[in-house]
């Protein structure tokens, strides 16, 4: 064989070799676009190539047990997300969370209580006990895809007739069922991460009721072993929506509940948003609560930093896509992306936030007056973002503590300046909010951000996406003065509560929470799976309210793909001399 036909073989055996590595470097290439894992939106599976784009970096799943085993436990229906859907999450670098609810009613203790299964205090390896059964089976399937389990959703939801109700038990059946499931998890999977379901806090609070959270911590003070075992969770989670301050003031409060029961651990803001009511895709016409389409993006933004703030060590926004069946479930339309494929403002916001916020280390609520909210955040060694937002419908000059001499100034749709401090602070304005419905979200937030910031892409509103939102605001009435607004979940009728998420600040005035409603989750959900083993966060417990967490993300896919290209040059530089002598 000549010296060319070599020389060509063995470039087409090294061009194949590079295809296939290339192929098998496709998750590793789009984790490179996730700025930061720990932000993420739930049912990225609804519209994975936007989620892509956006940047999520974790999402979560619906895994009903009344849908997958309908009739006996001889069933396993998984159609509604499927292994394709599961592989194209993983592919594109996102982490997955399952989440387990929903009792079939052949499994139920007593057909007149939702949630409760049969069998439920039986031991773990007794066929009859149906939950450790199932819980054994979906665990065992997904594991090494799948490692994160969040163990129901909201059980503090008590009324019968309220469509979202999941549980009918009380909190000593929801301990045994935590119980059984932590044991058996960790049995199956000694890699997976058991998550303590989300709570509504008002289903509770506005009828004179304590907290379902609180109660059930009370309960496992009652148990001897849960200590040793790890009080049968290792992450708490939290649902909280439209309020801003609600999202501080209600993690801090998670965060002292467990602090006052004797442990503190890692909690994860697992669903929050404030729907618009005035995008013309989508009219609500009696809201809750009147949110403008900017206002939407100016709370993502604003919780993000708040979630961080009191205490969280990851935020998901509920949710990726709005879908044709949300229509019938959610009386608002929570999606960042319309179901038409078009991106609401909420889109771009989500992305200057998970990119300006990236490689968070703690934070700290700096001030909350009756004026301004300033949100200080380290960014590890890269440096700190400070998020700064009014809480008047007025535009306010403020002066922020500076960390460097320079810094880019930032608002919420990505624009960038550079500004200079003098004296050690920057000064700057921050425009008023909108107040549509009183000032629960406040004005456009702004980000100074000092140090490394990296290269942020951000996909700012297209002009038909601006037009869509300056329509919205059409017609809207611009409060001149604070409004304070009390809303009530369904049920209406309302009772005053007997406890209040209180938190005490460094500089910080405290609010009194008050009740945010929330969306129905539908049926169907798609989980994402994690590339990367999620390290267990720590949070400093100081009197100043500063969170922080030890989560990161791993060697870095660039660093990976350039050595694996090093690897194939110098393969090539090696095969092909010693060819070529050969001849």
């Amino acid at each position: 064989m000549n010296t060319d036909s070599r020389l060509t073989r063995y470039s087409l055996l090294i061009l194949i070799f590079l295809a296939f590595a290339l192929s098998l470097l496709q998750p590793l290439l789009a984790t490179a676009a996730i700025s930061e894992r720990r932000f993420g939106a739930i049912d990225t599976f609804d519209n994975p190539q936007a989620a892509t784009q956006l940047g999520a970096g974790w999402t979560r799943v619906r895994f009903p047990w009344a849908d997958m085993q309908p009739n006996d436990s001889g069933q396993w229906n998984t159609s509604f997300f499927t292994d394709e859907q599961l592989n194209r999450e993983l592919a594109a670098g996102r982490e997955v969370v399952g989440l387990i609810v929903n009792t079939p009613s052949w499994a139920l203790q007593d057909s007149s209580v939702p949630g409760v299964p049969s069998g439920l205090y039986l031991r773990e390896d007794d066929p009859n006990n149906v939950w450790a059964t199932f819980v054994r089976r979906i665990v065992s399937q997904y594991a090494g895809r799948i490692d994160h389990w969040i163990i129901w959703n909201e059980p503090d939801i008590w009324e019968p007739s309220y469509p979202g109700r999941t549980w009918g038990g009380d909190e000593k059946n929801f301990l045994q069922l935590l119980r059984v499931a932590y044991n058996v998890i960790k049995q199956t999977n000694s890699k997976a991460i058991v998550h303590l379901s989300a709570f509504t806090y008002y289903w509770d609070t506005n009828y004179g009721r304590t907290p379902f959270f609180k109660r059930l911590l009370d309960e496992m003070q009652k148990d001897r072993a849960a200590a040793e075992h790890n009080y049968y969770f290792d992450v708490a989670s939290a649902n909280l929506y439209f309020r801003t301050d609600n999202i501080y003031d209600l993690i801090a409060w998670h965060h002292q509940q467990m602090r006052e029961h004797g442990f503190d651990k890692p909690l994860w803001l697992t669903e929050t948003n404030a729907a618009p009511s005035t995008d013309p895709a989508w009219p609500v016409p009696n809201p809750t609560f009147a949110i403008t389409l900017d206002e939407q993006a100016h709370f993502i933004i604003q919780s993000m930093a708040m979630a961080l703030a009191g205490g969280a060590n990851r935020v998901a926004i509920y949710k990726m896509a709005d879908v044709p069946a949300d229509r019938a479930a959610n009386p608002e339309p929570f999606g960042l992306v319309r179901e038409d494929g078009s991106r609401r403002p909420a889109f771009s916001a989500f992305q200057v936030g998970a990119s300006y916020l990236a490689g968070f280390t703690e934070a700290s609520l700096t001030e909350r007056n009756e004026m301004v909210t300033i949100v200080t955040v380290k960014r590890g060694d890269a440096g700190w973002t400070t998020v700064a937002w009014t809480r008047q419908p007025s535009p306010q000059k403020i002066s922020v503590a500076a960390h460097a001499n320079q810094a880019a100034l930032i608002d919420w749709n990505g624009h960038k300046q550079t500004i200079t401090a003098r004296d050690g602070k920057y000064e700057i304005e921050i425009a008023g909010g909108t107040c549509t419905g009183g000032c629960i979200i406040g004005g456009a937030p702004r980000l100074i951000v000092e140090g490394s910031i990296g290269t942020a892409k951000i996909d700012a509103p297209s002009a038909a996406q601006a037009t869509i939102a300056a329509t919205s605001l059409a017609g809207t009435i611009t409060s001149t003065e604070v409004v304070t607004l009390t809303a009530t979940r369904r049920p209406t009728r309302t009772a005053t509560p007997t406890e209040t998420a209180t938190v005490t600040t460094t500089r910080t005035a405290t609010a009194t929470s008050t009740a945010t409603p929330r969306p129905t989750a539908t049926a169907t959900a798609t989980a994402t799976r994690a590339p990367l083993p999620t390290t267990q966060p720590t949070r400093q417990t100081t009197g100043s309210a500063t969170a922080q967490t030890t989560e990161t993300g791993g060697l870095p896919p660039l660093v990976i793909i350039g050595g694996l290209g090093i690897v194939v040059i110098g393969i090539a530089l090696y095969v092909i001399p010693r060819t070529t002598r050969r001849s």
